[in-house]
């Protein structure tokens, strides 16, 4: 199994709520709870709606794990929140979430627009040479924004054009999330895409 842990690996299909840290959720969970604001069974939800820091600690924390199995590409999704209560919008949640990419000390981080040619990924190298002689890992990273089956056309228009406002920061693409059966979303998206 150790060959497999120190191959490089592509990760195309990252939730950001569902890879947050053991130990982050259960600091965050008992935070919430100690100030009654939280029911267990929402947990990674109330969390990624608390607020900007945390949203960008823990989309820093992804990025840093990921790399540290020796992610070099990750394809990251999120369902962009709102949380009234704390000023935060879809947009300034996305923009925590980038925040939280960009910020990675431990490798360096290529957040690549969606102008990019994936193409022109394979002639980087997965190591950038310092001056110094030494040389760090490279991970490059896409964001998807998800848009809920369960959400409104609006809502879902709000996330399509925040997705294609963003495109030069990293943001690529939209995630069609949540249970297939529930809402109607193939009118959402044909009305939103119309």
């Amino acid at each position: 199994m150790e060959w497999w842990m120190s191959m490089p690996k592509v990760e195309l299909h990252a939730h950001l709520n569902g890879s947050i840290r053991g130990s982050t959720l259960l600091e965050l969970a008992r935070a919430l709870w100690d100030k009654g604001l939280i029911d267990f069974s929402q947990v990674e939800h109330v969390i990624l709606k608390n607020d900007h820091m945390t949203v960008t600690r823990i989309a820093n924390e992804v990025v840093e794990d990921f790399a540290s199995e020796k992610v070099v590409y990750l394809e990251l999704r999120t369902t962009p929140k709102k949380n009234d209560s704390q000023g935060m919008s879809k947009r300034s949640y996305v923009e925590a979430v980038l925040e939280g990419i960009r910020s990675v000390s431990s490798v360096d981080v290529a957040l690549i627009p969606y102008t990019e040619d994936p193409r022109n990924l394979l002639e980087s190298p997965a190591t950038n040479d310092k001056c110094d002689g030494n040389s760090r890992k490279k991970i490059f990273v896409r964001l998807l924004l998800s848009a809920d089956r369960r959400e409104t056309t609006e809502a879902t228009m709000e996330t399509v054009k925040l997705a294609l406002e963003m495109r030069h920061l990293g943001v690529v693409g939209i995630d069609l999330s949540g249970n297939p059966k529930v809402g109607k979303w193939y009118v959402n998206l044909s009305r939103t895409l119309a």
